[in-house]
């Protein structure tokens, strides 16, 4: 009887699936080069790189710098506007499914304080209402974990001056809902099943919240911060891994979402939105799958002690070193699976320590066990500085980030 061969498997890539092909029995890595040409976004190439830090005189960030943010939409419009000194907005989100984010969750929100600091633009963030999350969450639940993520954003050091942070429970209405009706009368329930893979069974808030998701695209919605203005575009960062509707999910902005909100965007004569995005924040146990807020240990969340955290990185954290103490000094680890080093490339900040590290890593220098304590450490000081930040929160302050205001921003 001839021998079985492993079953071969496509790449996934949903809110609710995420994992590399399979091949020969063995799991591969995500292929970006594969989504970018099959979403039909645009590399963010050196050529780009290089014309921001022309601009702005700022070096590019860590994320743009190794590739955690790869791909585009009109990036390029946005920087046009900036060397033209016109203004434009960012907008983010979150799906308040937990009274804690973990590190996947922080990576737009770092990235998105560093583009406030860079472009001295206004910022917007929704924290979303029940419609996108689990149907197990009640409505006070969700109320009142909107109010505790709002703490964690706000201890990434958003500049209050220019951040207006809102729920859709208690700031869906006015010309924000003018938006909303707009945009819904605009659309139809087969594009949205066909973009979403919602089906007769789906809620009829799931269909609606398509409408309140793209409302926050459009600067009209906001008159405490743009007035009546609605030819002001925003540049949304967001996961790549958020190509289908993610009602599941705790980030709550998605590329195709915003395909279709570009779309509807020329319809009602106002700008489409930009898009940068993000790859996926690998679990502790590999670069083939996210982490999740719903696995405990497939995370390491803003509120773990460095205890939890030191378990955590030693007992899951996959590693990409060899069998034997021999045979990884004579083989060497491999950094583009190991866990503890893919952490790294994400949180610290000096390129050439990194590049040290990983080329010792590969060489055999470094062991697994001294990997994982460099890990540990970088890891111990970002969540600390965190929690340190969160602690000198008021909730006076909270509502302040919270409340309908004016915002600074310069080049209007």
């Amino acid at each position: 009887m001839a021998e079985q061969q492993p079953a071969e498997q496509a790449q996934t890539v949903t809110p609710w699936e995420v994992h590399g092909a399979t091949v020969g029995g063995q799991q591969l890595g995500i292929d970006y080069d594969r989504l970018i040409a099959q979403f039909g976004t645009r590399p963010i190439d050196s050529a780009l790189l290089e014309r921001f830090a022309a601009l702005t005189g700022r070096p590019p960030h860590r994320f743009l710098r190794r590739g955690v943010f790869f791909s585009h939409r009109d990036l390029a419009s946005i920087l046009d506007r900036y060397e033209q000194g016109k203004p434009f907005y960012l907008y983010t989100g979150r799906g308040p499914s937990s009274d804690s984010m973990h590190l996947g969750h922080m990576v737009p929100f770092v990235f998105c304080k560093w583009l406030q600091d860079v472009f001295d633009v206004p910022l917007v963030i929704q924290l979303t209402g029940i419609h996108a999350l689990p149907p197990e969450l009640t409505l006070e639940q969700c109320h009142s974990f909107a109010y505790e993520n709002a703490k964690d954003i706000i201890a990434c050091g958003f500049d209050v001056r220019k951040t207006f942070i809102f729920s859709d429970l208690d700031f869906v209405g006015g010309p924000f809902y003018h938006n909303v009706v707009r945009f819904a009368r605009a659309i139809t329930a087969n594009q949205v099943k066909a973009t979403f893979g919602f089906d007769n069974s789906s809620n009829v808030g799931k269909y609606h919240f398509v409408a309140v998701q793209a409302a926050p695209s459009f600067s009209n919605s906001f008159p405490h911060i743009f007035g009546e203005k609605k030819d002001i575009p925003c540049l949304i960062p967001c996961a790549i891994d958020q190509v289908y509707v993610a009602l599941t999910c705790r980030l709550t902005i998605k590329d195709p979402y915003f395909r279709l909100t570009r779309d509807v965007a020329v319809k009602l004569k106002y700008p489409k939105p930009a898009l940068i995005h993000a790859k996926f924040f690998p679990s502790l146990q590999g670069s083939q799958t996210k982490m999740s807020a719903s696995v405990d240990t497939s995370a390491i969340f803003m509120n773990d002690t460095p205890k939890q955290i030191e378990k955590k990185i030693n007992k899951y954290a996959f590693s990409g070193g060899r069998t034997t103490l021999e045979e990884q000094k004579e083989f060497g680890g491999n950094t583009e699976v190991d866990v503890a080093y893919q952490y790294l490339s994400f949180f610290m900040d000096d390129d050439e320590k990194l590049e040290e590290i990983g080329q010792g890593y590969r060489n055999g220098r470094i062991m697994t066990g001294e990997l994982k304590k460099m890990c540990i450490e970088v890891l111990k000081e970002f969540v600390g500085d965190f929690q340190a930040k969160k602690k000198q929160l008021t909730k006076e302050l909270v509502f302040e980030y919270m409340k309908p205001r004016a915002l600074e921003w310069g080049k209007s």
